[in-house]
């Protein structure tokens, strides 16, 4: 086929996919706060916050995993908007777009983070993560753009020959291209960031927006950058909004590395040299974080995900908004860290587990990146859990005789306990994680003290085990494992959840700020 006929197949194809989008209608949402979406019927995610006129408008993605499925079910875009975000009014658009119905060139699903922009010509342009079919990439994300005269779209290809940044296009490389964001300088020039899993990367991209106008370009310079980019600029100052995840007991990003924390950098010119500043907003419930900041009628908002929706996870995350606050007292200015907020809970039910007002311990602190200690006492568990969701001895070179601890501020009386085990192996493996060979709780009472009269101690995992003894009151409680395997090599123990019980239920109070006293002192 000729280059001629080639081109014109490709328009043909263009316009056809264009023909297919439609303007969705909106159904109106009355949220009462985060997340906006907030019933379970839709999750939303990778939030790209978008200013046009009198209206904020959130793209997101739209998780459709099921509660069991560790994996990104993602197979369309939708939009929210609203024109005052304290009155709790949204429109939400469901299904603006696909990636097979945009682009002729990309697989269905795997709709992943996108960004909207208004060009200098007045219309729109949507960056896509998409899969690339008929690709002989290693890896096959690749990056597209879709042009259209409204935000809401009809979208159609606006490059469609194919993905503007790929690891074959503009130039080779060799990582995971996804996560665009999009920045139009004061002067009219367009700059593109993207990349994961450590790597960012940034480009200019020339007047027509999709044309790559210079080399890309390795950004360096933000401490524990995992992914998520997002650029923005004020008085000035570029900022760089991430997700990071730089783990350990004293990061001021996350204790675990599935986690993420939104940190951020500073550059006085589009491609840095760029320094990290900060932490913008802690670990949120889901193990994901992917934010975008906007400044609307003179407020500045961050738009991030949770998973703290109806039957929320890690897979079926939904999109909140909250106030961003500057420090102009210092220069550059610096972001305040943001404080979330959710909606309104229902008053707790009564119940005999006091574990939620205790601060967790055990014998492996500082405990092990992977692992999170409190899960411990979050009050959730899962059938298919992430490490993050559970503590863990783990680290291939196991304790034989690893501990869990709860730290009250003021004694309480106990008269029952119930743990979740989790395990990859059987009892009596020494590799990986195993149910502990026995256990026994101890209370301490001027020196750590065996439970007396306990009903049994069960280890089968993946659901609770429960004993019962009789009433103790103290200040701390320990459960001692006796890990599986022999008398060198031992397997690790995991726990997702453990409960304290009180003799009677009882209305939980808030968890206390603070950290509770070790229980020797």
């Amino acid at each position: 086929m000729g280059k001629g006929l080639f081109l014109a197949g490709l328009t043909l194809a263009a316009s056809s996919v264009a023909l297919a989008q439609k303007t969705p209608e909106p159904e109106v949402i009355a949220s009462t706060g985060n997340p906006i979406l907030a019933d379970g019927r839709y999750y939303s995610t990778d939030p790209a916050p978008l200013v046009v006129g009198d209206t904020l408008y959130i793209l997101a993605g739209r998780d459709e995993a099921a509660p069991d499925v560790n994996d990104f079910i993602m197979n369309e875009w939708q939009m929210l908007a609203t024109r005052n975000p304290a009155s709790g009014q949204w429109q939400h658009y469901p299904a603006t777009m696909r990636p097979d119905s945009i682009f002729a060139w990309a697989e269905p699903g795997r709709a992943y983070a996108g960004q909207v922009v208004k060009g200098g010509d007045g219309r729109f342009y949507f960056y896509a993560s998409v899969l690339e079919k008929d690709s002989g990439a290693k890896d096959r994300f690749a990056i597209g753009v879709a042009v259209a005269d409204t935000p809401l779209g009809p979208w159609r290809d606006a490059h469609p020959a194919g993905p503007i940044i790929s690891q074959r296009v503009p130039q080779a490389n060799d990582i995971q291209n996804i996560d665009p964001t999009v920045l139009i300088d004061d002067d009219g020039r367009t700059y593109i960031y993207w990349g994961t899993f450590g790597q960012l990367r940034g480009m200019e991209l020339a007047r027509d927006m999709v044309t790559a106008a210079g080399p890309e370009h390795v950004i360096k310079g933000l401490t524990g950058f995992f992914e998520a980019p997002w650029i923005m600029k004020r008085k000035g100052v570029y900022y760089m909004l991430y997700a990071g995840n730089n783990a350990g007991p004293d990061s001021p990003c996350t204790p675990a590395v599935y986690h993420a924390c939104q940190a951020y950098g500073t550059a006085s010119s589009p491609m840095g040299p760029w320094t990290w500043r900060g932490v913008v907003l802690k670990p949120v419930s889901s193990t994901t974080s992917h934010a975008g900041a906007v400044e609307f009628n003179g407020q500045w908002y961050l738009a991030y995900h949770t998973a703290d929706a109806k039957d929320g996870g890690h897979f079926r995350r939904s999109v909140a908004l909250d106030r961003l606050e500057w420090d102009d007292s210092v220069s550059p200015a610096a972001i305040r860290l943001v404080r979330p907020t959710r909606t309104p809970m229902p008053a707790a039910a009564a119940t005999r587990n006091v574990a939620g007002a205790a601060t967790a311990a055990a014998s492996n602190q500082p405990i092990p990146v992977q692992y999170w200690i409190r899960a411990l006492n979050d009050g959730k568990v899962r059938e298919n859990p992430l490490p993050p969701e559970m503590w863990g001895s783990w680290t291939g070179k196991n304790p034989a005789q690893p501990w869990i601890e709860y730290r009250w501020r003021r004694p309480v009386t106990l008269s029952g306990s119930r743990i979740w085990f989790f395990a990859d192996q059987a009892v009596g493996a020494s590799v990986g994680v195993a149910p502990p060979r026995v256990w026994h709780l101890e209370y301490w009472d001027k020196g750590w003290q065996r439970v007396r009269g306990a009903s049994g101690y069960g280890a089968v995992p993946g659901r609770f085990q429960a004993v019962e003894f009789p009433a103790v009151t103290t200040r701390c409680l320990r459960a001692v494992f006796d890990a599986s395997g022999d008398d060198d090599i031992h397997a690790g123990v995991g726990v997702q959840e453990w409960e304290a019980l009180a003799p009677r239920a009882t209305v939980p109070s808030a968890k206390p700020d603070g950290t509770a006293a070790p229980c020797e002192s």
